[in-house]
């Protein structure tokens, strides 16, 4: 993309951001129409979530194909803010999203971030300012490129999980080995923000929120139940949980899922095994081939192989959804 063009696209998205917007609320057979991409931080990077969503676009919707590219990146940021003692400077989605959007060409954009743009720090106006403003950015940019974004709020931050690396608001400093102890005060805040976004010009899922509740039910009997073993990352569980609450903001119920639900069948599933295979090998080919920094410089010339073995994977997808849904 030259910088002409950036130069361009960024003043149509900055005077176009105030504006009515065409798009209207996605739904789940909507995804069908064009290409999906995923940005987010590690959360997104380990892609369970998005596994999981693209198994039941594809059971529920068998005579509909999807196109998911899921490019999470560990480490970054909307906001573009690091903490001191991160081992190098945290990434930031803006140093990549032009190319993007450039190189995948999506028509719909999830986005998740929040967990470490706040850095793990008490709330700060000045940190709070730099989120809303990497947030209406990316809208910005997005809307300009003809993409809807359908934004997901950041998931809790788990203190029993992180366990001895919390530190008060008192302490000297803090990074994500050393957490203020009242950090998902702070991720909650940053969503609470998001959700008031949500309209015609971006979709907002509040995957906080279906997560803490299902915690809280198990502390309820199991004091120290936790779905994260850092206070971050959660497991294969948790991610179910934000996936139901995406799938559910497309118009798929509880009631509409596979297997009821149960995500022990739905694992066990060979579409869903395929799936989650097809997905990593897109995520890893694609992540290095738009290009990314992440303490050193990371680029490759082609998918091309790895977009004949995905292929080849949605053919035997395909076999067993007809089988699926002649039973």
């Amino acid at each position: 993309m030259t910088f002409i063009r950036t130069f361009m696209l960024t003043a149509i998205a900055l005077s176009t951001s105030a504006m009515s917007s065409p798009f209207p609320q996605v739904q789940a057979s909507d995804l069908s129409k064009g290409r999906i991409m995923f940005l987010g931080d590690s959360i997104t990077m380990a892609g369970y979530y998005v596994s999981d969503i693209e198994y039941v676009l594809n059971v529920k919707l068998p005579r509909q194909q999807f196109d998911l590219i899921s490019v999470g990146l560990a480490s970054e940021t909307l906001s573009g803010l690091s903490e001191s003692m991160h081992p190098f400077p945290r990434p930031c989605v803006h140093d990549r999203l032009w190319a993007a959007l450039d190189m995948v060409k999506p028509k719909f954009v999830f986005a998740c971030y929040g967990i470490n743009d706040g850095i793990y720090h008490p709330l700060s106006e000045d940190r709070f300012k730099a989120f809303k403003d990497g947030v209406k950015k990316l809208l910005a940019i997005n809307k300009a490129a003809g993409v809807k974004t359908i934004l997901l709020t950041p998931p809790p931050f788990d203190p029993i999980a992180a366990g001895g690396s919390l530190r008060p608001a008192t302490a000297p400093d803090f990074s994500w080995m050393n957490v203020y102890e009242g950090y998902d005060d702070v991720v909650q805040k940053y969503g609470e923000w998001e959700k008031t976004l949500d309209g015609p010009d971006v979709q907002v899922v509040d995957v906080h929120e279906p997560v803490m509740t299902y915690v809280q039910a198990q502390r309820r009997t199991h004091p120290r139940f936790t779905l994260s073993g850092d206070g971050v990352h959660m497991n294969e569980l948790g991610h179910w949980l934000m996936a139901k609450a995406v799938l559910k903001s497309l118009g798929i119920n509880d009631a509409d899922l596979p297997y009821q639900g149960d995500f022990a069948l739905i694992q066990a599933d060979p579409i869903y095994k395929l799936v989650a295979q097809r997905r990593q090998l897109r995520s890893d080919a694609w992540l290095p081939y738009i290009g990314y920094v992440r303490g050193e410089a990371f680029k490759s010339t082609s998918v091309d192989r790895a977009e004949i073995v995905a292929s080849k994977l949605q053919s035997q997808i395909d076999v067993l959804r007809k089988k699926s849904n002649r039973s």
